[in-house]
């Protein structure tokens, strides 16, 4: 009998050590290979694209570089050397590939042969640079790096007093996202390329000029192009300072000859983000992404076109509800190819330049990530909640998609997978939100599960097929979660009606549809609905506040990452006004007249009462966990420290989590696994 038992014992505790070998797990997920940067060759045989891995033990991670053909195949690795490699570029003749590392002078730009030999550096630029891109014929260069321009600094602005460690202001944006402003500015460059090697330090094209080129904090080499000629750059920028700055969204594309050493404001009237230039081949069109709306982070965003010739503007796809991502020419200049989100996932679109007809390419569950153009297909990465990005080329005429690489098959071979389910949900006005539903492995319908709604930031940024390493739904449900993921009020993909509901009404009907999801999948047999938590992160985390204070007891727990709690204190330390302006409005203690009109450019109003969280404190009462970043600087740490000082002294079980080192998100390994270990400890105390 006793051996029995033993043997009983033994076998279960193998069945669940086989469990859970066979689920994600933390460890499962920072092994997973990264892809990023994937560049088809100008011959459209190959493709680079690079791979990420981390090391949790050294708190790393290291990127290097490969190769493969656009029909699959095995990936070659061609660099196997620790240190940066950034900006990977095919060479425009093909026999090279380009990219910045560490050499004399700092970050350099270095070439080698496609199959990794042969590596080289080719610039000396004193001081390094942070981007470069190569002239269409491969006789020049233009790069990025920073200038020192105005100064802050208590010991440059008195000599006398090196040690001392002052920052003076007299304007806004003296920060911004994650760094106090420091004077420098990031600046286009240019050089020849004489004998395989750039000549000189270049020359700055915007000398004195105290702005940055790429926008920050996001903005990337893909906001700078070369004209078909080489004659010409043209360059995205923001030129405005201090509270203009903090108030406009008003970006232009600027043209510098670089022969007549002149610069040509080309979207001068233009009063939204215009940015991604590209040429088509012939160089007779330009094509950009433009918003229409000043201070509109998140209007929709349109294909215009410029002829060359003629100089005039048309907007491609104004007649279109969709929001462009990405776009990229054929190779007559007849047809554009894109990427936008529908339905909460991300596709390949193509639009006719004459007539204006656009067709949706690919369909399914996933999110194409990046968008490239090969003759009779696109290529690409794709990714969806399930799996990291994989390399995928559709069939243009077909959209059949063909996978081409699986750089994690080693685990995923392993792992058992949880089902996404689409659900449709009434709104309490009557509308269908779109409610995606994630399933632990191995669901059992006739168990019942804890759950959590996901509160998605932004706030107009869609619920899509994202694989976040964060907020990875695969992981929650593999701890057998089932995960509520609504596509509220405020998201693109379902028209862009549905994305602009959210401004002025934060409090309202978004949150109202949050509440429908929930008492809809509640519903559900295998949902034990007096175990539901709330999760999410920036407006998420505000919702996560908000909920806190009209659910009713519907939920156990709550976790908010980075959430806006005081509207007024909130408007009073974030940087970037004009979404604030836009999506919140001026709060009443700014009083009327002139000067609100001077720091508001919107007209929109906002009901502070009704829709910051922290006039429902007198509400809560159920546990929660609060993460903050010191240095995140659109939501200062001051508003979860707010949270967690109401939560404390109305004596609700609670905890704050602060990261002195990590901004609006947690980018350290070790910080991470840190992060998602208490996020864990916090929803099993409660859920389980």
């Amino acid at each position: 009998m006793t051996k029995k038992i033993f043997l009983i014992i033994a076998f279960c505790v193998t069945a669940l050590h086989n469990i859970a070998q066979n689920r994600m797990t933390l460890e499962l997920l920072w092994d997973l290979k990264r892809i990023s940067n994937i560049q088809v060759s100008p011959d459209g045989r190959q493709i680079l694209f690079s791979v990420k891995t981390y090391n949790l033990k050294e708190n790393k991670g290291e990127s290097n570089l490969f190769v493969m053909s656009v029909s699959g195949g095995e990936p070659k690795q061609i660099t196997n050397f620790e240190g940066v490699k950034n900006n990977a570029q095919w060479r425009p003749d093909g026999k090279k590939i380009g990219f910045l590392k560490k050499g004399k002078g700092g970050l350099n730009i270095f070439e080698m042969s496609p199959d990794g030999s042969g590596i080289e550096q080719i610039s000396y630029v004193k001081d390094g640079m942070n981007g470069f891109k190569y002239s269409p014929d491969g006789s020049k260069v233009l790069f990025i790096k920073e200038v020192k321009i105005n100064t802050y600094h208590s010991a440059e602005l008195n000599k006398d007093l090196p040690k001392s460690n002052a920052l003076v202001y007299e304007d806004l944006m003296y920060r911004h996202w994650s760094e106090y402003e420091d004077g420098k500015y990031s600046h286009i460059f240019f050089a020849v390329i004489q004998n395989g090697k750039v000549q000189g330090n270049g020359t700055d094209i915007m000398p004195n000029e105290p702005y940055d080129v790429p926008l920050k904090p996001f903005g990337g080499m893909e906001e700078i192009t070369w004209s078909p000629d080489g004659k010409s750059i043209i360059y995205t920028c923001k030129k405005m300072n201090g509270k203009q700055y903090a108030v406009s969204t008003n970006s232009d594309l600027y043209l510098y000859d670089l022969y007549k050493q002149k610069t040509i404001n080309i979207t001068k009237g233009m009063m939204g983000y215009d940015n991604k230039p590209a040429y088509s081949k012939k160089g007779d069109l330009l094509a950009w992404l433009s918003m229409e709306e000043d201070g509109y982070e998140a209007d929709k965003n349109d294909i215009i076109i410029l002829d060359i010739k003629t100089q005039r503007k048309k907007n491609l796809t104004k007649d279109i509800d969709l929001t462009v991502s990405d776009f990229v020419w054929d190779n007559e200049g007849k047809t554009i190819y894109f990427r936008a989100v529908i339905e909460a996932t991300y596709q390949w679109f193509k639009i006719d330049i004459k007539n204006g007809k656009h067709k949706q390419i690919t369909t399914g569950i996933h999110n194409l990530t990046s968008i490239n153009f090969v003759g009779d297909k696109l290529i690409g990465g794709l990714q969806s909640m399930n799996h990291p990005t994989d390399i995928y080329a559709a069939d243009i005429k077909t959209g059949e998609l063909t996978q081409l690489t699986d750089v994690n098959k080693n685990i995923y071979d392993k792992l058992e997978i949880g089902k996404i389910e689409k659900r449709w949900v009434k709104t309490t006005d009557g509308f269908e939100e779109l409610v995606w539903v994630i399933y632990p492995p191995n669901f059992d319908k006739n168990k019942k599960y804890p759950a959590i709604l996901y509160c998605q930031g932004g706030p107009q940024s869609a619920v899509s097929q994202f694989f976040s390493y964060r907020w990875n739904f695969q992981l929650m449900a593999a701890n057998d979660y089932i995960i509520i993921a609504p596509n509220r009020r405020g998201l693109p993909g379902f028209g862009q009606e549905w994305n602009d509901a959210i401004s002025g009404d934060w409090g309202g009907q978004p949150i109202k549809d949050y509440l429908s999801a929930v008492d809809e999948l509640k519903k559900e047999p295998f949902i034990d609905e007096n175990r539901i938590g709330a999760v999410g992160a920036s407006y998420g985390g505000y919702s996560v506040y908000y909920l806190a204070g009209v659910h009713e007891n519907r939920f156990k727990c709550f976790i908010s990452h980075c959430g806006l709690f005081n509207l007024n204190s909130w408007y009073g330390t974030t940087e970037e006004l004009f979404f604030a302006n836009h999506d919140v409005g001026v709060p009443p203690f700014y009083g009327e007249g002139e000067k609100i009109q001077a720091l508001n450019q919107s007209s929109k109003k906002f009901d502070y009462v009704k829709n910051s969280p922290h006039q429902l404190v007198y509400k809560w009462n159920t546990p929660m966990l609060i993460f903050e970043g010191e240095k995140d600087y659109r939501v200062p740490y001051s508003q979860g420290l707010e949270a967690f000082q109401a939560l404390q002294l109305k004596n609700i079980e609670s905890k704050l989590v602060l990261f002195p080192d990590e901004n609006h998100w947690v980018l350290s390994p070790q910080s991470g696994v840190f992060w998602h270990r208490q996020f864990y400890d916090w929803l099993d105390k409660y859920l389980k």
